[in-house]
């Protein structure tokens, strides 16, 4: 088992950023690729971004390319998101996951999931 609890999340303003960190207790942290997905109002949740096991390759949407920054401590357990330029349409519940080895797009792939952080973006 490995438990996630999201954090960092909040009231923001346009062109604003937020860090959301993932606390990973639980089994072997390295061993698990780490992704975030987030989910909007009525919409399907969707892949934001996602590190390997180790940290050597990331994946983004295209949608936050350039702006976010995913990024893991494995000292600490913990990855981050680094959210900049923030935009009205990347508000939503952000959710944590994790996959042994390899990074996944689809969140059915997903192993653990934490229970999610909102991030509300106003203009």
């Amino acid at each position: 088992q490995v438990q996630l609890v999201e954090s960092g999340g909040g009231l923001v303003q346009v062109g604003g950023s937020l860090r959301l960190s993932c606390a990973a207790s639980g089994r072997t942290f390295n061993n698990y690729a780490m992704q975030w997905f987030r989910q909007a109002p009525g919409k399907e949740r969707e892949f934001v971004a996602g590190i390997s096991s180790i940290g050597g390759t990331t994946h983004y949407a295209d949608a936050v390319k350039g702006r976010f920054t995913i990024s893991r401590d494995n000292t600490k357990n913990t990855p981050y998101l680094q959210m900049n330029n923030l935009k009205p349409e990347d508000t939503a519940v952000y959710s944590c996951a994790a996959r042994e080895y390899s990074i996944r797009l689809d969140p059915r792939a997903m192993n653990y999931w934490g229970k999610g952080t909102l991030v509300t973006v106003s203009s």
